[in-house]
């Protein structure tokens, strides 16, 4: 009888913290990405059987990364990524038409990076002058990476006035 008891007693302990656990858990499932929205209708979402749907459709389309990485699909990193990671992503991928395009003061690539960076179009004509004018500055020996073109640029517009201020609305 003692024995019975003592299981029952245990069996209660157990179920009673993982009714805790559960309620201290709100989440549906596995986060976000395109399994989660799949699978969202569904009403048991904390079933075993739709975590292993929403976890293999992320798996298998690779949307819960994408997802995380661009705020989308229901992932949230306050819906996006940090703007100077972005920024100096672009830089790299582009940072020899970047540096041609400085040069001449105008262009595409350069028109997103000021996009980017947070520049109103109206404001585009006074960075690509800025770029221009201080190109050499940008761009000094040793200091060739878009790591450090980001930097370089970020400082520059926010002492200028106007972008300075364009930037900040």
């Amino acid at each position: 009888m003692l024995k019975k008891l003592v299981v029952a007693l245990g069996t209660v302990a157990v179920i009673s913290q993982a009714g805790l656990a559960l309620a201290a858990n709100p989440d549906t499932g596995p986060g976000c990405g395109l399994g989660k929205l799949a699978w969202a209708d569904y009403k048991h979402q904390k079933n075993i059987a739709p975590q292993v749907m929403m976890a293999t459709t992320n798996g298998t389309f690779g949307s819960q990364t994408f997802g995380i990485s661009s705020g989308t699909s229901g992932c949230t990193n306050d819906g996006q990524v940090m703007a100077e990671q972005k920024t100096t992503m672009f830089a790299l991928l582009n940072f020899e038409n970047l540096t041609q395009e400085m040069a001449q003061g105008k262009g595409e690539h350069l028109a997103s990076l000021a996009s980017l960076m947070g520049i109103p179009d109206e404001q585009h004509g006074a960075f690509f002058a800025l770029t221009q004018e201080r190109y050499s500055t940008f761009l000094q020996e040793g200091e060739t990476s878009s790591v450090a073109l980001v930097k370089a640029l970020n400082e520059a517009v926010a002492k200028n006035p106007v972008l300075a201020q364009a930037v900040a609305r």
